[in-house]
């Protein structure tokens, strides 16, 4: 997703001296807690199924609606926890067709069983919710619900809510280590307009629309989208075999959005190539547009990029490459990899998300371009890194880290893949990495531990300096006599990456650690470390 890259520059630098004096200044409160650790009211059960049903008010910005959640005990259990945001309310909840006692604290409900859930039982729980959501005044990086209009005055709904939370418009298990294993949406709309959910369409009456994904779903990319909607369809033959693709777009914009999504079948060929084959084949993929820039909502990406190639028009990088396709038709649809099909347990460890998810741009531009392209897309990445915070975020609170997870997080990864030092190996492990975690979600220790396991060699002193501090390590060098000397400096203690050296037509590997090391080469007066990876250099 975009919530923090995708924004103006200065912007960002705006938001994170907001968020560092504040960090500097409050601490994580209760309900910090509540949402961001696994309680004991959450611990003893596991969400099976969500069948959410939601009938939006334009005029007065409320909703109504109710969710039917199937779930299963884990462990004997009586007392629930259900996420419901101020100043949404659940108004009534139901176990077996009898009420169920329910108490509230802040952002979360407590729900009350008359006798004890006992463990590998199966249960449904009916609740029903109304109230006026949070509206996002800034969407996608302010969440909430997003109430607009059409150029031509139709009424425009829709959602966007990552690590604010799904709970800020329907009751659920907001955390992100339990996904429901499936979901349907039903959207109850005017008869002039349409509502667009994940998945399939499974049933369309008056005014009705249900959706359903048979696969598992993040809680924060289940959103309707509602609107005047056309539609049309085509087919890609993909590694699985027939992937259904579907578009929705507003009227007007229907002849633009046939021209900019024919990038699409490209972006699924070349994802398919590097990362595999598409997570979600039962469940269709989709574009919709949205009232905001876009998210990688599952199997119906939100598309609001203005129908043209950047980001909203500009290349992120710099190098003229990210102005060859369109920004959010390959990002977002990225993350149907690296978020959708591999997600974090914990929002603190998200660089998984959108570092894999940024490197997509560069594979992509490499399918497109060529290598030497792609290697200049993301070397031109590092001018948007900021190295305030680490990327890395508190656990237990809901908390991610930097935005430098985006640009930074791909840079990582793409100076890993050149000390992979082969790339069928490393794509073969991307590809690995999708297959072996398929809808799962994983620690960055799982991640981690995969791929040194893959590169043959221990990594984890280069996923602590880049994950975890803010240092960018420098190589410092001198050449005298046939002699080139080296060592790391501003640097975790025991660093030891390899770095290749270039010159003169001919190149070299050392293995620099933070002590003064030599190695004997002929003609290395001109060498330099070489540009792919993200270090500073330092010649004596």
């Amino acid at each position: 997703m975009a919530i923090l890259s995708l924004m103006p520059k200065i912007l960002i630098n705006t938001l994170f001296l907001i968020l560092i004096s504040g960090i500097c200044t409050a601490q994580f409160t209760s309900q910090d807690t509540l949402r961001g650790t696994i309680t004991p009211e959450r611990a003893w059960w596991d969400a099976v199924r969500y069948d959410i049903t939601v009938k939006p008010d334009f005029k007065t910005k409320t909703i109504t609606g109710k969710n039917i959640i199937t779930c299963k005990a884990l462990a004997d259990g009586n007392r629930m926890q259900i996420d419901m945001q101020q100043p949404m309310k659940i108004t009534s909840a139901l176990c077996e067709k009898k009420p169920l006692n329910f108490t509230r604290n802040g952002n979360v409900f407590y729900l009350d069983f008359p006798r004890t859930i006992k463990k590998d039982q199966t249960i449904k729980i009916d609740i029903d919710f109304e109230g006026k959501p949070r509206e996002a005044v800034n969407p996608p990086w302010d969440g909430g619900w997003i109430w607009k209009k059409d150029k031509a005055g139709n009424p425009w709904m829709s959602v966007a809510c990552q690590l604010l939370g799904a709970s800020v418009w329907y009751p659920c298990k907001d955390h992100q280590s339990d996904e429901p294993e499936s979901a349907s949406l039903t959207i109850l709309v005017s008869d002039s307009l349409i509502g667009v959910g994940n998945g399939r369409l499974i049933d369309k009456k008056p005014g009705s629309y249900t959706w359903e994904v048979t696969n598992p779903i993040n809680n924060y990319t289940i959103i309707p989208y509602i609107g005047k909607y056309v539609n049309w369809t085509e087919e890609y033959n993909g590694e699985k075999g027939k992937l259904d693709l579907s578009y929705w777009v507003l009227q007007q914009d229907e002849e633009k959005a046939k021209k900019q999504f024919q990038q699409v079948p490209g972006m699924l060929k070349c994802f398919e190539h590097w990362f595999g084959p598409y997570p979600f084949y039962e469940d269709s993929y989709k574009l919709v547009e949205s009232p905001h820039l876009g998210m990688e909502h599952q199997s119906a990406v939100a598309y609001g990029n203005g129908f043209e190639n950047g980001y909203l028009g500009k290349d992120l990088s710099g190098s003229g490459w990210g102005k060859k396709w369109d920004y959010i038709i390959i990002h977002e649809s990225g993350h149907e990899w690296f978020a959708n099909n591999i997600t974090t347990k914990d929002a603190a460890d998200m660089w998984v998300h959108e570092g894999f998810t940024t490197y997509s741009e560069v594979v992509f531009t490499e399918c497109q371009s060529g290598k030497e392209a792609a290697d200049e897309y993301c070397r031109g990445l590092r001018n948007n890194i900021d190295n305030d915070i680490p990327i890395i975020g508190h656990y237990g609170v809901n908390k991610e880290g930097s935005g430098d997870m985006y640009f930074k997080g791909a840079n990582m990864i793409h100076t890993i893949r050149q000390i992979f030092n082969d790339d069928d190996k490393f794509r073969e492990m991307l590809r690995s990495m999708n297959k072996d975690f398929y809808h799962q979600t994983v620690t960055t220790q799982q991640i981690e531990k995969y791929i040194s396991d893959h590169a043959g060699s221990d990594l984890s002193k280069i996923f602590d300096q880049y994950l975890r501090t803010t240092k960018i390590p420098t190589l410092e060098y001198k050449y005298n006599n046939d002699t080139l000397s080296y060592r790391w400096t501003n640097c975790i203690e025991g660093f030891n990456m390899p770095i290749k050296v270039v010159g003169s037509g001919s190149s070299v590997w050392i293995y620099p650690e933070t002590e003064w090391k030599s190695t004997g080469v002929k003609n290395g007066a001109n060498f330099k470390p070489d540009p792919n990876f993200y270090v500073n250099s330092k010649r004596k």
